[in-house]
């Protein structure tokens, strides 16, 4: 229940971010710069993925294998990173207060969601624990 309740907040947020509010830009290019940023995270993520780990909740799947090599060998969590850099064009595009409202709400269910996932992944698979102490996770080498 509480990783259907982080998904359905997560998409509300992602959503809202979307409705065109204001209609001027000066940060054009970099916000599709950032944009552009996250669409190629996400898609390396799904690559890395595709043997079908892939779930939008946080909950683990039955048959689910640790993924460690791709984008994963370096961050744990590459599709909230995707998520975090599409929203924060977003942002960028429309620097409004209402939109940093949502995004900031957007940033923090994700860290809720990463959280759980995580508690869940250490009761699910003993190695995780190894691959925390390997990686970061969102920003390489950082956090």
């Amino acid at each position: 229940m509480k990783g259907r309740v982080l998904v359905f907040l997560q998409f509300l947020f992602m959503f809202l971010l979307t409705l065109p509010i204001g209609n001027e830009t000066n940060t054009l290019v970099f916000g599709l710069l950032v944009l552009s940023v996250g669409g190629v995270v996400g898609v390396l993520a799904l690559y890395a993925n595709r043997i079908g780990n892939f779930n939008i909740r946080p909950d683990i799947k039955e048959e689910c294998k640790l993924i460690t090599h791709g984008i994963y060998k370096y961050i744990r969590h590459p599709m909230y990173l995707s998520v975090i850099l599409l929203g924060l064009g977003m942002v960028v595009l429309y620097p409004y207060p209402v939109q940093m409202l949502f995004f900031g709400l957007l940033v923090i269910v994700l860290v809720i969601k990463m959280f759980y996932e995580e508690s869940l992944w250490r009761c699910h698979l003993d190695e995780y624990e190894d691959y925390m102490k390997q990686t970061k996770r969102l920003i390489p080498f950082v956090f």
